[in-house]
């Protein structure tokens, strides 16, 4: 069991720079895959990033590959996706998610058994 908040969405212009935080608790996340998703407007939920809590060991959608940070604060057992460079199609609602993921597996939602609740960021041109 794992409760996942959201924070840090907002509007935001083309070119600038955000930083969304999840915040987790409940069952120890030593053993969890956590990733991003984000769902735009007529869109389905898609990838964005995950990170293996306990190596740190991080995957990336292309879309996002240079722009995009994803990272944990363990002490804190909150996670973060430091988004540079934003566009307008990175507007979305971006969801934090927990699951038992392989490398194979953590781009699929379906493979992730907690969700937040989301939260929305608007980029505008």
């Amino acid at each position: 069991q794992v409760q996942l908040v959201e924070s840090g969405g907002r509007l935001v212009q083309a070119g600038g720079s955000l930083r969304l935080s999840c915040a987790a608790s409940g069952r120890t996340l030593s053993f969890y895959t956590m990733g991003w998703f984000r769902q735009g407007p007529g869109k389905e939920r898609e990838f964005v990033s995950a990170i293996r809590w306990g190596t740190g060991s991080t995957i990336d959608a292309d879309p996002v590959k240079g722009r995009f940070t994803i990272s944990r604060d363990s002490a804190q057992n909150t996670l973060y996706l430091q988004m540079n460079s934003l566009k307008p199609e990175d507007t979305a609602v971006y969801y934090c998610a927990a699951g038992l993921a392989d490398r194979a597996t953590a781009r699929i939602r379906q493979t992730y058994a907690y969700w937040g609740q989301g939260t929305q960021v608007t980029v505008s041109s």
